[in-house]
């Protein structure tokens, strides 16, 4: 029986640091991911650091995506209910994907039992999927050998310049291109706020909120080869990249 499930992972981070800025997990890079898996009949679970009522940001109604959802019982209960990542299995999982938000600069990079699932779920020919300031998640995470997981990947986040533009470069822990670099990783982006993705291996990212459903799109692929009794390359391999120039909605 192949897997279904995946796992989202969202900050439970309400403010940027102590600088009292609210923040939260980025409503449109949950609810357009999580309608490419619902639409092929994948079911999602949803986990945080703390578990609970997730903060949001970026609630954007006009979003007729995040229209839709918000207004589903099962899909609003999943954001007030989530689950600690000590409370879920990595091996019930063909994939794990972490959102963004700024919050996530504070609650994701040294959660060492969402590091533990990542690299868990990864090497178990699984997928490891982020979005934006999602990547958090993974650009610490190491593997059973010690190596980075975005090593020798090409990886993509919210760029430099677009914290710039944002105003953010200075309210951070660290910049998240940087740290991908610094951890091995081949930073890849487009221009600011359009969609940008890459598939490397069993490792899929994307730059900012716009990326959302094309990073949920081409894990999904990168699931069905596996499903199909496959090894996906852990390394080394790029297949290809995405990206089109669309409005991204703001920063995540």
């Amino acid at each position: 029986m192949h897997k279904r499930k995946v796992l989202f992972v969202l900050t439970s981070a309400s403010q940027l640091g102590d600088t009292g800025h609210k923040t939260g997990a980025y409503l449109s890079e949950i609810t357009h991911a999580y309608e490419e898996f619902f639409r092929v009949g994948r079911e999602v679970d949803m986990i945080s650091p703390l578990g609970g009522a997730v903060p949001l940001d970026g609630v954007k109604m006009d979003d007729p995506v995040n229209a839709v959802w918000m207004n589903d019982e099962e899909f609003s209960s999943k954001l007030k209910t989530t689950l600690r990542p000590w409370q879920v299995q990595g091996s019930d999982y063909a994939g794990i994907y972490f959102v963004g938000g700024h919050g996530a600069m504070f609650d994701f990079p040294e959660n060492l039992q969402l590091q533990k699932l990542a690299a868990e779920i990864y090497e178990q020919n699984g997928v490891v999927g982020s979005v934006c300031h999602g990547a958090a998640g993974i650009v610490n995470v190491r593997l059973s050998d010690g190596i980075h997981l975005v090593k020798d990947h090409e990886v993509s986040c919210f760029s430099n310049k677009e914290e710039e533009t944002v105003g953010m470069e200075h309210a951070l822990p660290f910049l998240l291109e940087n740290r991908v670099q610094e951890n091995g990783g081949k930073y890849s982006s487009a221009s600011p706020f359009s969609e940008h993705f890459v598939k490397s291996g069993r490792l899929v990212t994307g730059q900012n909120p716009a990326s959302a459903a094309g990073v949920a799109k081409a894990m999904l692929e990168v699931m069905d080869v596996i499903d199909t009794g496959r090894l996906v390359p852990a390394q080394n391999w790029c297949e290809w990249k995405g990206h089109e120039s669309r409005a991204a909605g703001g920063p995540a």
